[in-house]
């Protein structure tokens, strides 16, 4: 018998200075039976750091990436359904990036395990003439102190501001730095 998915409720509460965006959002997570905590909350966080000002471009969702292969972690298609931005969690392939850059406005890849140079050094080359991508690396410590705040039921709050990201419960609070590893900020 399969395992179902877990269902997560998290309200972000997101106030993105950099970019001029003050919005919440009711968000509902299915969480594979595989994922950790961990890796469900840096989705969170990718949410939070590409939530569009507005849905006039398309909503950003939530894909099934874990149980359809050809969806990524997040992502936002235009109201004619073509894809916009295609964000990925984890460590992909250099075949995925390359095929998903090709039909997609932007690609974005959010990695957090520490292994994270030792992929990228293997695949970084093979990637050079992809314009549309950036890779960031959420260092490990951060994102396993992100991981302290799952819960079934979240309200968190995050605060971008000159480039810092803070995220908390109201009773903890993770400063998480990002770090570009591909790529310029306004791909």
């Amino acid at each position: 018998m399969a395992l179902k998915a877990t269902i997560f409720k998290a309200r972000i509460e997101l106030a993105d200075m950099d970019r001029q965006i003050y919005s919440d959002h009711d968000l509902i997570i299915a969480r594979h039976p595989s994922e950790t905590d961990e890796r469900m909350l840096i989705r969170l966080l990718a949410f939070a750091l590409n939530a569009p000002v507005n849905n006039d471009q398309g909503a950003l969702d939530f894909g099934k990436d874990m149980w359809e292969p050809d969806e990524p972690g997040l992502w936002q298609k235009d109201l004619t359904g073509q894809i916009v931005h295609w964000i990925e969690v984890g460590q992909p392939d250099e075949r995925r990036l390359l095929r998903t850059s090709s039909r997609s406005g932007r690609v974005s890849v959010y990695s957090f395990s520490a292994s994270t140079p030792i992929w990228w050094s293997g695949i970084a080359n093979k990637l050079t003439r992809v314009r549309n991508l950036t890779v960031w690396q959420v260092p490990s410590g951060q994102s396993a102190a992100l991981a302290a705040l799952a819960q079934r039921s979240m309200k968190l709050n995050v605060t971008v501001q000159d480039g810092a990201i803070w995220i908390g419960d109201g009773a903890r609070s993770v400063e998480v730095a990002p770090q570009r590893l591909y790529g310029s900020p306004g791909v």
